[in-house]
Order: structure tokens, then C-alpha cells, then sequence
């Protein structure tokens, strides 16, 4: 095998297809986290995880190692931007996070994607379509980071 052929082989080795499994969600509102709660088990079939503000997420996420993480973005204390930040720093590897938010003009997603989320999901979110959202938001990401990944190669 020549040298480009073994760069194309680990180059098609990182690009897989993500499957969820686990998700993590840190949202300080209850009646949000419940409804979530019931969507993503009943409608997405995930297990989940709840967090009732970063710190705890934070910890959560270590021990829990979801395959994907909503964030809401404005919670007492730690906010969600801080909370990425310091997931980002702690986790590894690095589970897909989307935002959470009722600020949803063009310049604030820009700069939540610029902080690393996969994307970002309007509150109040429809529990009917939650599920297919977040899917949605994780094929664009992968779609993304293969044709990234085609074009090192």
C-alpha cells in the first residue's frame, strides 16, 4: 500500500457515523428538563442524563460520558458558553453539544457554533420534533467534518 493510499485508509477510518446512545442535558428549568426527559426516551429512544447547571453537568459528563450534551445557554451561576468551555477542557474525546436558547438571531448562533456547539435548538422547542432536530443538527455537523476530512486527504 503507498503512502496515500495508507493516508486515504485513516482518513476514511475517522470519519464514522455517529450513534447516540446517551444524552446528557444540563438545563436549569424543570418543567424543561421533564419534558426533554420523556421526548428524548420516548420519542428518540436515548437514555438520559440530567444536570440542573454546569457545575453538575460538568461532573456528570465525566463520569457518564454521553454521546451527545444539550446545553442551555442561560443558566444561574455557570452559563452555558462557560460550561462548554470547561467540558472542552476536561473531556476527552468531546461529545457534540447543542445549545439550547430563546437567542436565536444569526450573530448569536454564529458565535455559539464559534464556541465549538454543533448547533443550536430554539426554546421553546416542539417535544414532537426534538428528537429529529438534534439529528438533523448532527448529520449537517457530520456531512461537515467528512467532507473537512475528504479534503485533507
Amino acid at each position: 500500500m503507498g503512502q496515500q493510499d495508507a493516508g486515504n485508509a485513516r482518513c476514511q477510518a475517522r470519519v464514522e457515523h455517529m450513534k447516540i446512545e446517551k444524552v446528557l442535558m444540563i438545563e436549569d428549568d424543570p418543567n424543561i428538563r421533564t419534558i426533554a426527559e420523556i421526548t428524548l426516551e420516548g420519542v428518540g429512544n436515548w437514555a438520559v442524563v440530567m444536570a440542573e447547571c454546569g457545575q453538575a453537568g460538568i461532573e456528570i459528563a465525566l463520569k457518564e460520558k454521553p454521546d451527545l450534551i444539550l446545553l442551555d445557554v442561560m443558566m444561574p451561576g455557570m452559563d452555558g458558553p462557560t460550561t462548554l468551555q470547561h467540558l472542552k477542557e476536561s473531556m476527552n474525546p468531546m461529545p457534540p453539544v447543542i445549545f439550547l436558547t430563546a437567542k436565536v438571531q444569526s450573530t448569536e448562533i454564529d458565535y455559539y457554533q464559534s464556541l465549538g456547539a454543533a448547533g443550536v435548538i430554539r426554546k421553546p422547542f416542539d417535544p414532537i420534533t426534538l428528537p429529529d432536530e438534534i439529528v438533523a443538527i448532527l448529520e449537517a455537523t457530520q456531512a461537515a467534518e467528512t467532507q473537512a476530512e475528504r479534503a485533507a486527504c
